[in-house]
């Protein structure tokens, strides 16, 4: 080790700041704390299947990153495919150690994902992919079909000879690019964020200025290590802080929410999160009996992320597991997205969300106004205020002038943890990181696509740009009327609903698609859900098709894909094996084959 690592001090917080890249932080966290544990996997979500030590993940790290140095240039792109687990992990080091550019991307199973990764290859201009020996021999049978892939090294990681010795520095600096995260395409087509090393360590200060947590402090991880809040929010915060991170497979917390829970309690965890979905399946799935088991009263940071934070969903989880030790101020409701590294905003540690009640109607007219009744009011949770020195403004998406507190409009986000673009895109990247305000100049800005307003200095989301429902003139926010079809019906699964428009008889019309459990009465669930969006949104729907459960597409942090529904509806298609990066059946099941349980054309509810 360089001598000038040497005189550092004791690889606490105070050095993680000093740090300009992920290599000089590990690196000091390995001199200073060589024996301290930093990420333990565990195999079925219960029991501990392995663990590494700042030491060995540093040691494990020069070693891969020596290797791929043999075979690869600085700025090269490297795909990386792996199973959940601690293999991953080294991985994404190994390359940052190398110089090399990752690509984190999902296994694949099925041919058709085959072409999505293949398309991703080909957008990075991936030369080399790290994987497993098990995934690499299911993968080769099929690579003769995609040219793309066949042209790319492939490498397996299981047995990486002790080559530590031989890794150079590879003299990367703070805006060196350390990763391509490929957005999720719940909007769109996927496209790869430019992450760099700091872009990363401004979003880890602002992380710990949310989170609060302290060094040694212990974080549980279900979510998936490919997708940005897995990665940044849970592998490399702990990695950042000096903390313990007690990580699991998607699927086995999918299987039984409780280990989760279960995790927490054992390894006293201050710190895990996820979306909405996350805090609802534990609600509906962690029986009586195991309540008295669980000890929850070590979790300072709940986070909660990604699609609409329902109040409902807080409400319920703390009141279920308050026997549990759990408070509502554990609670930190957050808003984010992978153009910014990961976190834009977010709550208070120890102060309970904050919830504001909007008239439906101003809502409508692009304006909040606090309702007075319970009747007409739509609750939303605050996703707190902008964070250290990020800028947050809420702007007219027509006349891209900034609007007025209480107005709706797009949010637009500037300052250190805006990534630095669209890989080889030059026109969305312009498009969408370098917008400027109309009269005052003020910029660049980063576009996010969501709508929201600001409200006593909390920025509150209403829905997504491209999602928005605008029928005879009026806006409507499909997690709204996703929330009303679920609660119509007790067939209707909870996070199981998709609402879109199609364009039919020369106006908008409106679908919906909904997932129910099995027995259901088909034709009084379609008569309670016409009737429920007639009753509280004055929509007539067009068409409404329900599936059997766990078919909806979903990215990997739960959210609904509903320009995915949209396309696939318009198609007619009830045979979709594929819907993306992310059409992976973790974390809350994707469109693998639905079963369509009933169609029925859209007639006025009398």
């Amino acid at each position: 080790m360089p001598d000038t690592m040497r005189t550092q001090p004791d690889g606490g917080f105070e050095s993680a700041y000093e740090s300009a890249t992920l290599i000089d932080l590990l690196r000091r966290r390995a001199y200073a704390r060589p024996s301290q544990r930093v990420y333990t996997f565990l195999a079925s979500g219960e029991e501990e299947e392995a663990f590494l030590t700042y030491g060995e993940l540093d040691q494990r790290a020069r070693a891969l990153g020596a290797v791929i140095q043999g075979v690869s240039s600085p700025g090269d792109r490297a795909l990386l495919l792996y199973p959940p687990g601690l293999d991953f992990i080294v991985a994404f080091m190994g390359c940052l150690y190398a110089g090399v550019i990752a690509v984190p991307a999902y296994p694949p199973r099925l041919n058709r994902n085959l072409l999505r990764l293949q398309a991703i290859v080909g957008d990075a201009g991936a030369t080399l992919s790290l994987t497993t020996e098990p995934i690499l021999s299911k993968i080769e049978p099929m690579l003769e079909e995609f040219p793309g892939l066949k042209g790319v090294r492939w490498m397996t990681t299981d047995d990486v000879p002790d080559a530590a010795s031989a890794w150079r520095e590879p003299g990367a600096r703070g805006d060196t690019l350390a990763f391509l995260q490929y957005t999720s395409g719940s909007t769109g087509t996927p496209k790869g964020v430019m992450v760099s090393h700091a872009n990363l360590l401004h979003n880890q200060r602002h992380i710990q200025a949310a989170f609060g947590l302290k060094e040694h402090a212990v974080a549980v991880n279900w979510l998936p290590l490919y997708h940005d809040m897995g990665l940044i929010g849970n592998v490399l915060h702990p990695l950042y802080m000096g903390m313990h991170c007690v990580v699991m497979s998607p699927l086995h917390f999918l299987q039984r929410p409780v280990r989760w829970l279960q995790a927490i309690t054992r390894y006293r965890a201050m710190g895990s999160g996820g979306p909405n979905f996350a805090y609802d399946l534990c609600v509906r799935k962690v029986k009586p009996e195991q309540l008295a088991t669980l000890d929850l009263s070590s979790w300072e940071v709940a986070y909660s992320g990604a699609e609409p934070i329902r109040r409902e969903t807080l409400d319920r989880f703390a009141e279920t597991f308050a026997p549990c030790g759990f408070r509502r101020e554990f609670f930190l409701p957050g808003y984010g997205l992978a153009e910014a590294t990961l976190l834009v905003s977010s709550g208070r540690k120890g102060i309970a969300p904050v919830v504001a009640s909007a008239r439906a109607d101003s809502l409508e007219a692009n304006r909040f106004v606090e309702s007075s009744s319970s009747d007409d009011a739509r609750p939303l949770v605050s996703c707190g205020g902008p964070l250290l020195d990020q800028r947050v403004g809420i702007v007219n998406t027509e006349t891209l002038e900034e609007c007025a507190p209480g107005e709706v409009g797009e949010v637009w986000v500037s300052g250190g943890s805006v990534a630095q673009g669209y890989w080889n895109n030059p026109v969305e990247t312009a498009r969408t990181f370098q917008a400027y305000v109309a009269g005052t100049g003020e910029g660049p800005f980063l576009r996010t696509g969501d709508l929201g307003f600001m409200h006593g200095g909390e920025l509150y989301i209403t829905g997504r740009l491209k999602d928005l429902i605008i029928i005879d003139g009026r806006n409507h926010y499909p997690q709204d009327i996703e929330l009303t079809v679920e609660q119509c019906h007790d067939a209707v699964k909870p996070n199981g609903c998709a609402a879109f428009a199609v364009e039919a008889d020369e106006r908008e019309q409106l679908v919906v698609m909904a997932e129910v459990k099995r027995g259901a009465e088909q034709g009084e669930v379609l008569k309670a859900v016409r009737r429920a969006v007639a009753e509280y949104h004055e929509l007539q729907v067009r068409d409404i098709v329900l599936l059997t459960t766990e078919s909806l597409p979903r990215t990997s942090s739960g959210k609904i894909q509903r320009h995915a529904c949209l396309a696939h509806y318009l198609a007619r298609e009830t045979q979709v094996e594929d819907v993306g990066e992310d059409s992976s059946p973790v974390p809350h099941g994707a469109w693998t084959s639905p079963e369509v349980v009933a169609e029925g054309q859209g007639q006025p509810v009398s």
